[in-house]
């Protein structure tokens, strides 16, 4: 596994030096004229790489946008105009080459984070995120950065980059970590209504500061897992890389539900294993809640105790938890030994029990994906789709037929990096028919590096 501060300058992990606005794309087979709206994808794309020796996590945030309409499609990318952003761009340079070492504070610029790794659309507001801060609201039309999100003036916290939106409520749910100030062991949660105002927020305490990336949501119940990816403000001063796994100290994953809040919180035992996301979590008829997460035996791209980076993959795990068993251990199956990431479903399904789900898969385990699977969860059976060798794809986003399709009946939009030409391309597959290959590609005349997640926007909405 290559060092997280050093692998993504080179290949499609290197970022791209322009934004773009291309009207009017070549469509390569036919489009299918009911995908009537936009991908948004987010990933680190730092504006002066040729001084950035931070993490790759750590680049500056670059929208990329596919609309698609009337069998027509569109392409624009704009960099998140965060206020680190916005200090280089007027500088000409790098002010924070090792960011976030030292403090933007020391520099006078306020830090509003680097808006990298998410983007979704709530409450007729488009929002990129990254856990570490509050969301940077988005023009969805022209892209242009709007300022900082704070949901109506009532919150001023940290902000997951994984909400969950419950299609039975119409609410958002969120968690933040270091919810007390950089790297304490605090945590919060809370909703956004639907109407954009914040909810329920409440906060809890931790067994240690740890990277929580994801977390899960039934009908009833919210799961933290608080693996021991370790967070310490000393490592951050020293060395700019806050985050070391310590599997001596064991893994927890708290169970709370939803309508009592903290004050139901309890905490199973969790083997030393990190999850950076989750697919879906529900509640069953006996009492039990079961969760489908991607499973590393170690998290990759960060140190490990001794300093080195892991190299074991991700594999598709189904945590079992049981809370009138009497113990605080949960069950653990693998359902798929296929390395992967990037877990995606039909979210019409989310926190109920889902038939259907897609991952992006590596057949060398590394950190370049180069096929997807789309796995009936019930037949325990995957239908792949693969690339030819030296390409790679970006997380699969599930967009429905139409809205009262059964579940999992649509496409999967990924982007390809297509070594070759260096050049990428949207990819529509048929989720009835993922081993045929693409029903259109849509090239485009440069790279879109690899970045982390995204999501649809139907144009309706």
């Amino acid at each position: 596994m290559p060092d997280g501060t050093v692998f993504h300058r080179a290949g499609n992990f290197a970022p791209i030096a322009r934004e773009h606005d291309i009207p009017d794309l070549p469509v390569i087979g036919e489009l299918p004229r009911a995908l009537n709206g936009t991908l948004f994808g987010n990933g680190p794309n730092p504006q002066f790489p040729e001084a950035a020796d931070s993490h790759w996590f750590f680049g500056d945030g670059m929208i990329h946008a596919f609309t698609l309409r009337d069998g027509r499609a569109a392409y624009r990318n704009r960099w998140v105009r965060t206020h680190k952003w916005q200090a280089e761009r007027a500088a000409g340079r790098a002010l924070l080459p090792c960011y976030p070492k030292p403090s933007l504070a020391g520099l006078g610029i306020r830090d509003s984070g680097v808006a990298n790794t998410n983007v979704v659309w709530h409450a007729g507001k488009l929002l990129a995120l990254e856990e570490g801060h509050l969301p940077f609201e988005l023009d969805p039309h022209t892209l242009d950065t709007r300022g900082v999100e704070r949901f109506r003036g009532c919150f001023d916290g940290p902000f997951t980059a994984h909400p969950k939106h419950d299609p039975a409520t119409g609410e958002l749910l969120f968690f933040g970590c270091s919810a007390d100030g950089p790297l304490t062991p605090v945590m919060h949660w809370g909703t956004v209504q639907p109407c954009g105002r914040i909810g329920k927020l409440e906060r809890f305490c931790t067994r240690y500061c740890a990277m929580v990336h994801d977390f899960a949501v039934t009908a009833r119940h919210v799961l933290f897992p608080v693996m021991p990816l370790t967070g310490s403000l000393w490592r951050a001063l020293a060395t700019g890389q806050p985050f070391r796994w310590q599997p001596e100290l064991g893994g927890h994953v708290g169970l709370m539900r939803r309508a009592e809040g903290v004050s139901s919180l309890r905490w199973f035992r969790a083997e030393s294993r990190f999850v950076f996301h989750v697919m879906n979590a529900w509640d069953e008829e006996d009492g039990r809640i079961v969760a489908d997460v991607m499973q590393f035996d170690a998290p990759p791209l960060l140190p490990g105790p001794d300093g080195s980076t892991a190299t074991a993959p991700a594999r598709l795990a189904r945590w079992t938890l049981d809370p009138d068993a009497g113990t605080d251990a949960f069950a653990t199956d693998i359902l798929d030994e296929t390395p992967a990431e990037f877990p995606r479903f039909d979210e019409c399904r989310t926190g109920l029990r889902n038939r259907f789900g897609a991952y992006a898969v590596s057949s060398g385990g590394g950190v370049v994906f180069d096929g997807l699977a789309w796995r009936d969860l019930q037949a325990k059976r995957a239908d792949r789709f693969a690339l030819p060798p030296g390409d790679g794809l970006s997380e699969p986003v599930f967009v429905p037929r139409a809205p009262d399709a059964p579940e999992g009946d649509g496409w999967l939009l990924t982007v390809a990096w297509r070594a070759e030409h260096r050049r990428s391309e949207l990819l529509v597959l048929d989720t009835q028919h993922i081993g045929a290959g693409p029903v259109a590609r849509i090239p485009l005349p440069h790279r879109v590096p690899f970045g982390f997640h995204g999501n649809w926007v139907p144009a309706t909405q």
